[in-house]
C-alpha cells in the first residue's frame, strides 16, 4: 500500500482526501504550511505527496522546489482550485506528475492512487 503525505490547509478538503484514500493508501503525515510539509515529507519519505497549491503559509510550488531533487523516488501530485494551464505547466516543470482540480478531479485522484497501490503490491 502506498504511503501518502497530505499537504492541505483546508480542514474540509483534508477530511475529504482522508475519506477518499482510507482504503487506497496509508496516511503517513499531513501539513498545512510549506515549511511543515518539507520537514514532514523529509522525515517520512512517502511514496506519494498530494500538495495543495495555496497553503496557510507558502505554496505547493515551494514544496516541489525544495523536495523534487532530494526525494527522486517520491511522486508529487498538485491539487488546486486553480486549474489554469500556467499553473499546470509550472507544477509539471517543478516535478509534479499530475495536477488535479479539487472541484472535479478527486475521484480520478483516488482511482490513480488505488491503481498505483495495486500495481506496487504485485512487485
Amino acid at each position: 500500500m502506498n504511503k501518502v503525505f497530505l499537504v492541505e490547509d483546508s480542514p474540509l478538503v483534508l477530511a475529504r482526501l482522508k475519506d477518499l484514500l482510507a482504503d487506497a493508501a496509508e496516511l503517513v503525515g499531513e501539513a498545512s504550511t510549506a515549511h511543515a510539509a518539507i520537514s514532514g515529507i523529509l522525515a517520512t519519505k512517502p511514496d506519494l505527496v498530494l500538495v495543495d497549491l495555496n497553503l496557510a503559509e507558502g505554496s505547493g510550488f515551494e514544496v516541489l522546489r525544495a523536495l523534487q531533487e532530494r526525494l527522486p523516488a517520491t511522486e508529487f501530485y498538485m491539487l488546486s482550485n486553480f486549474a489554469s494551464f500556467p499553473y499546470r505547466q509550472l507544477a509539471g516543470r517543478l516535478g509534479a506528475k499530475d495536477y488535479f482540480d479539487k472541484t472535479k478531479d478527486l475521484e480520478r485522484l483516488r482511482e490513480l492512487i488505488a491503481q498505483r497501490g495495486s500495481a506496487t503490491a504485485h512487485h
